[in-house]
């Protein structure tokens, strides 16, 4: 029996996260989007000005009977660096942030122990946000911070659509042939 879930993950350019994410077993869908700002509906280049408050972020559907969440935290963290505020390599700016948008108490939890574990792997400081989008009681919380905007089209399947481009080749590539070694056993058929 399947058991449907959804994590949401900003850490660099959605291109990255998404090519990582799409590799893996259990994940149904992968997109590519906008989180986390004050503007309604914003578009790349909003997010890109730096001024909505934005992150660049991916919503992953997986089910949670074949990969759980901890475990997507797992590569979330071997993929990016954590420690450096608004920035993943050449990429600056606040849109950029590592950022983990906990749906429920139990990807909360999860997510400060894998804190926790990621800051006993690193010499810096971590300084991945984690936002709870749910009230007290479990209930989704409302309003444009806690929304999730979907990217352009452009930006959907960007490494699998663009392989050769120069970013995807020396950036995105490297992180995807990363996670494949680091986390054979979670990768799908291909």
């Amino acid at each position: 029996m399947t058991q449907q879930q959804t994590a949401i993950f900003g850490g660099g350019c959605f291109w990255c996260l998404e090519a990582v994410f799409q590799d893996l077993r259990g994940v149904s869908a992968v997109l590519s989007g906008y989180m986390g700002g004050h503007l309604a509906s914003p578009s790349y280049e909003q997010v890109c000005g730096k001024s909505t408050g934005h992150a660049e972020v991916v919503r992953i559907e997986f089910d949670a009977a074949v990969i759980r969440y901890d475990q997507l935290l797992d590569v979330f963290f071997a993929i990016h660096d954590p420690t450096t505020p608004n920035r993943q390599g050449n990429d600056v700016g606040p849109q950029y942030r590592s950022v983990i948008f906990a749906l429920s108490a139990e990807q909360l939890a999860s997510a400060r122990g894998k804190m926790a574990a990621a800051a006993a792997q690193w010499s810096a400081p971590i300084v991945t946000e984690l936002i709870a989008i749910f009230d007290e009681v479990g209930q989704p919380v409302t309003g444009n911070e806690a929304r999730f905007w979907p990217a352009e089209a452009e930006h959907h399947n960007y490494f699998k659509r663009n392989p050769s481009q120069g970013y995807c080749a020396f950036v995105v590539a490297p992180k995807v042939m990363k996670a494949r070694s680091a986390f054979a056993a979670l990768m799908a058929e291909r």
